[in-house]
């Protein structure tokens, strides 16, 4: 059996479940009715992000519930229409309580990028990247690979 390449829930640990869910509340996202006191899903373009206690999710996953510092290994994106709708999701971003943590500048890679953090540290990128399609819903298509 192989597994299927597909990412369909992404969880992020938090220390406060109500605080995070505000805060993505606040960037414009909608909590799913399938939310209760112990955990949050929001729907996103192509799959659902998860918000639950950082303690119970390292329990659910077997790991120490170790608090990281600084990089952790992994960061979220979210790609968006322009170069401009870079800047201003990051602002909408820190009004919603996240903390800039690289404004919105010209990346080697040909596309505009910045990074914010949430309230629990968790860094995204928003980034407009001209090599690759969003489709209605927000969701990306790479370009086909050459043959």
């Amino acid at each position: 059996m192989t597994i299927p390449a597909r990412l369909n829930i992404v969880t992020l640990g938090v220390r406060d479940l109500g605080r995070a869910s505000a805060f993505y509340e606040a960037l414009g996202w909608e909590l799913s009715a399938m939310s209760t006191e112990h955990i949050r899903f929001f729907d996103t373009a192509g799959g659902i992000l998860a918000l639950y206690p950082y303690p119970d999710l390292a329990d659910d996953a077997r790991l120490p519930a170790e608090p990281h510092r600084g990089f952790c290994g992994i960061t979220l994106a979210i790609n968006v229409e322009t170069p401009a709708a870079v800047e201003e999701a990051l602002q909408a971003a820190v009004d919603a309580g996240a903390k800039l943590l690289k404004p919105a500048m010209k990346a080697d890679w040909g596309g505009v990028s910045g990074y914010f953090a949430d309230p629990d540290g968790h860094p995204w990128e928003v980034a407009h990247n001209p090599f690759v399609h969003l489709r209605d819903d927000g969701s990306v298509m790479l370009p086909s690979s050459p043959t």
